[in-house]
């Protein structure tokens, strides 16, 4: 057995971490293979590849992509090429698009007395993506709530004042994107696409089809019947079981590095891993 994680986030997102000191309790936790995929960015992934040659973890490319379709549902990529010109583009353009969502988050919340500013906001991040979770905690700061849990019911989730919808892609693009870069494409935590086995195999089938190329299985997120049943599922449409541990620091308690699996579970020279 080994422990690896391929799904962890940093400080360049919406984790706590910043890349190189992830890098560092990825080799004190012990685990093999990583990958940092942080939200529609991969700003960290050279200083944690730098980090992790450096003390000897292997390590790929990562990024997670949002789509919709019929669902939201959230797309891993690994092992593709950073500056591949197209990727480039669209991640620029899903950062703008964020900018500009987050000023209208803040329009929105000064319309029910939460007064803050964007430098306010800021000074909660440490990379280019700005996310719900900075907002919460510039909230925090000035006393409008006392947890991101409570910012979050109260005033950032989808229904409540503050939630502005954010741009996602389809998940055909984001597929053959990661695939036109020289990646291969996951889908993540499953039970957050479909709770029902029926619709996530349909919705499976589809994006096999797309070019999906495996399943995030093994996950904080599953309970271990469901791990059997993904897994099981990934076997009858011959895709690959993946596994990781949505990793975000601070931001999520209770939720550590490191997934133990057999040594052969994935294809690791496919990805560009010699164990």
């Amino acid at each position: 057995m080994i422990l690896v994680d391929l799904h962890t986030h940093s400080s360049c997102s919406d984790g706590t971490v910043p890349p190189d000191k992830l890098a560092k309790l990825a080799h004190r936790s012990g685990i093999s293979v990583v990958s940092l995929t942080d939200h529609d960015t991969v700003d960290g992934v050279p200083v944690f590849t730098r980090e992790c040659r450096r003390l000897g973890v292997k390590s790929l490319s990562g990024v997670e992509l949002s789509a919709d379709y019929p669902t939201t549902m959230h797309i891993l990529g690994y092992g593709f090429d950073l500056a591949f010109p197209e990727l480039v583009e669209v991640l620029q353009d899903l950062r703008d698009h964020r900018e500009r969502r987050n000023l209208e988050i803040i329009g929105r919340l000064r319309d029910v007395g939460v007064e803050l500013t964007l430098d306010d906001v800021l000074s909660e991040t440490h990379g280019n993506v700005v996310t719900r979770p900075h907002v919460a905690k510039a909230m925090i700061k000035k006393g409008y709530a006392s947890s991101i849990s409570e910012c979050f019911q109260r005033y950032l989730k989808r229904g409540m004042p503050g939630y502005v919808s954010r741009k996602r892609l389809s998940p055909d693009m984001c597929i053959s994107l990661i695939k036109r870069a020289g990646g291969v494409a996951c889908l993540a935590h499953p039970i957050q696409t479909s709770q029902d086995p029926v619709e996530l195999r349909s919705i499976l089938k589809e994006l096999k089809a797309m070019g999906l190329w495996g399943l995030e299985c093994i996950s904080r997120h599953h309970n271990s019947e469901q791990i059997f049943n993904y897994m099981r599922l990934a076997s009858e449409l011959e895709l690959y079981c993946t596994a990781g541990s949505d990793f975000h620091g601070s931001n999520r308690v209770g939720v550590s590095m490191g997934v133990p699996v057999a040594e052969d579970f994935l294809p690791w020279a496919r990805l560009g891993i010699s164990l």
